[in-house]
């Protein structure tokens, strides 16, 4: 463990933030914080417009920080040697992709394979990994939205990143396709060692990520972990309880509450 103003940081840690802020429209996106983010599967949930987005672009080396310092899978995104080669182990999933409807499956596969170096094999292997191999030569637009997202998935690991980053990726698939949603959790778990994925509250995080925060007021507060059981067989579990006044042990973690 290393410490740094405070908080304690995992060596191992995927993400390392010191005294990061994001701003943008003249507002604190993310105050100057101080945090790690190791593996595994990790929330972040917050409201339309609550800056979620420019949140998981910054980790995705998309934006620079406003202050502060931004560390990737060991690699400093403050110069350019680490900035590419930061890059190199991202996977990035906008919430909208909209621009490749046109595309075939295979060929928006392909297009990813090819920004990133990858041989034609790469290809072959993602869509058999996501079960696209018989929807390769439709156009995205014709896919139900699961279908889509796996393409989606496909396209952002074809390069198999240490680290993969999703936006709201379950948002397309609506309340009549919500079984066709829990199929795909699995299958989100086993993209990366670590997955940061977005959604607009929390109740689609709990139960099944390893970690969850809130985004609010530009500053990151981590759930407590009893409610936060993490499903890995696709099963639904009860939302946590919401009391008027947890115990000590159990009150939210604010990360940067002092700054």
């Amino acid at each position: 463990m290393t410490i740094m103003g405070g908080y304690m940081i995992a060596d191992v840690s995927t993400i390392v933030a010191r005294g990061m802020g994001i701003r943008r429209g003249g507002r604190w996106i993310l105050r100057p914080a101080v945090f790690g983010i190791a593996g595994g599967v990790i929330g972040f949930a917050g409201p339309p417009g609550v800056g979620k987005t420019s949140l998981l672009a910054t980790f995705a080396t998309l934006r620079r920080p406003h202050v502060g310092a931004l560390e990737v899978l060991g690699h400093d995104t403050g110069n350019s040697t680490g900035l590419r080669s930061a890059r190199e182990l991202i996977g990035y999933l906008p919430g909208d992709f909209a621009w490749a409807a046109n595309l075939r499956v295979g060929d928006f596969v392909g297009y990813a394979a090819y920004y990133k170096r990858m041989p034609a094999g790469a290809v072959e292997a993602a869509l058999d990994r996501f079960e696209l191999r018989d929807a390769a030569g439709m156009d995205l637009a014709m896919l139900p939205a699961d279908m889509r997202l796996r393409a989606g998935l496909a396209a952002t690991c074809v390069h198999e990143p240490d680290l993969v980053l999703l936006d709201e990726p379950l948002a397309t698939i609506g309340d009549a396709m919500g079984d066709k949603a829990m199929e795909l959790w699995p299958v989100i778990r086993t993209l990366a060692p670590t997955v940061l994925v977005t959604a607009p509250t929390v109740d689609g995080l709990v139960g099944r990520c390893d970690r969850v925060f809130t985004l609010a007021r530009g500053r990151l507060t981590e759930l407590p972990a009893e409610p936060r059981r993490a499903l890995r067989t696709g099963q639904r579990t009860a939302a946590p309880v919401r009391s008027r006044r947890a115990p000590a042990r159990s009150r939210p973690q604010r990360i940067g509450a002092g700054v």
